[in-house]
């Protein structure tokens, strides 16, 4: 992938004799960043089909993708999808229609939206995050005292993946017990075309059937977790329907992991690549600076981010973007991983440099959709981050770049597996 050492950076593919890229072939998932150039300078907005046989745009330019994240033409609502039946529920998560959890925030617009929104954001707050900031150590720990003294892991199924899960399911209330089933289902979810067929489709009936029952057991037993504030929210005259109750904590559990799974290992994928800049924030965490990770993580999330693609937009009337004619009910998808290497942005956009600072990437999104946990998601993944090069300093690569596989789907981008090797070392502080 793009993610290659400083000395070799990917180069944007220019020269008019330049083939069209093919597009959503397992080279591409391996390495879209040739084809999203040739996009950019060739056809900025562009009409494809996708292999699920929806047609759409593909919107690749910074300016565009922007303009477009912020449009209120471009409705969320899959309603306004002017779809052939052979298209017919293939925008969405599957299975959301038929286990009614549709109306989250994905999927509606203002004013319903901004209710919802508000309603959730309370959950995110930065104080809210700095108290779950132990929480999201501990955990970090413990999974890391699980393979540290073997000497070797699979980062994705081993760390990055339990991680997010287990801290989403302690903010929404899931008893400890219950944890591992979301963890089995959330599994298959993002497996995508690695399951059995339907597979995604039934964990997501069996979420919904374990929220609505989640659900009304908080109704009768409040805690101070985010599905009892929503409930109480709904007591309390803000006309939260049950049905949106479970799909506000569906979407927060399956927007919340995910990008968070992805963020951890393409990081890491990136560091290991990119050994200067892993030697310098090394260096920096041992001497107890911050500032390069916290910049190092928005990079990283500019560089190779765990968000390819924005989620479906839908034109509710013609519009014009990158003077291209969009029609009403046409499907729009902002390419964030083309918009955030755009030269016109980013200074030498194919490198990593974790001192960036002029760095408004659009890994999270822009606009009244912009991405709700992120504040959480940049938290769990500086503390994985750092945690990782600090008890295992010599972490590596244990296998070769080309063998590794990348998750089929259409949205999100990360790693099937990350294997690596290390010094085995002990357990970390608190552990048993």
């Amino acid at each position: 992938m793009s993610a290659a050492p400083e000395s070799t950076p990917g180069c944007p593919v220019s020269g008019a004799a330049a083939p069209a890229p093919e597009l959503f072939t397992w080279e591409f998932a391996t390495d879209p960043y040739p084809a999203y150039a040739w996009l950019r300078e060739h056809e900025p907005v562009h009409r494809t089909r996708l292999p699920s046989g929806v047609e759409a745009w593909l919107v690749t330019r910074y300016g565009d993708a922007r303009q477009a994240l912020a449009d209120q033409r471009l409705s969320k609502n899959p309603a306004h999808h002017d779809e052939p039946a052979h298209a017919k529920g293939k925008t969405g998560i599957p299975g959301e229609r038929k286990a009614e959890l549709m109306t989250h925030l994905l999927n509606i617009d203002p004013p319903d939206h901004t209710r919802l929104r508000r309603l959730v954001s309370k959950a995110f707050t930065p104080r809210r995050v700095a108290e779950f900031a132990p929480r999201v150590q501990e955990l970090t720990d413990r999974l890391i005292d699980g393979f540290a003294a073997r000497g070797s892991a699979d980062l994705i199924h081993e760390f990055a993946f339990p991680l997010p899960i287990y801290a989403i399911c302690d903010l929404l209330g899931v008893p400890r017990e219950d944890q591992d089933d979301f963890r089995d289902w959330a599994g298959m979810m993002i497996r995508h075309g690695g399951g059995p067929r339907g597979g995604v489709a039934r964990s997501v009936k069996k979420m919904r059937g374990y929220l609505a029952e989640l659900i009304h057991r908080k109704r009768a037993e409040p805690g101070e977790d985010l599905i009892s504030g929503l409930i109480r929210a709904s007591d309390h005259g803000e006309h939260l329907t049950g049905n949106e109750a479970a799909a506000m904590a569906f979407i927060l559990l399956f927007a919340g992991f995910e990008t968070t799974v992805n963020l951890i290992g393409n990081g890491v994928y990136a560091l290991l690549r990119n050994p200067g800049q892993r030697a310098r924030l090394q260096e920096s965490l041992a001497a107890g600076e911050r500032g390069l990770l916290e910049t190092g993580v928005e990079e990283l999330l500019r560089y190779d981010g765990p968000v390819e693609l924005a989620t479906w937009r839908f034109a509710t009337e013609p519009l014009t973007l990158g003077g291209q004619r969009i029609a009403t009910g046409d499907p729009v998808l902002v390419v964030l991983a083309a918009a955030d290497r755009d030269p016109e942005r980013f200074d030498r956009p194919d490198t990593l440099d974790l001192a960036r600072r002029d760095n408004q990437h659009l890994g999270y999104g822009h606009g009244v959709h912009y991405c709700l946990g992120a504040p959480l998601a940049r938290l769990e993944g500086q503390t994985a981050l750092a945690t990782l090069l600090t008890r295992l300093p010599d972490l590596r690569l244990d296998a070769d770049p080309a063998e590794l596989r990348w998750r089929g789907g259409l949205i999100m981008r990360g790693l099937r597996q990350l294997p690596v090797a290390f010094t085995p070392a002990p357990a970390g502080p608190g552990s048993q």
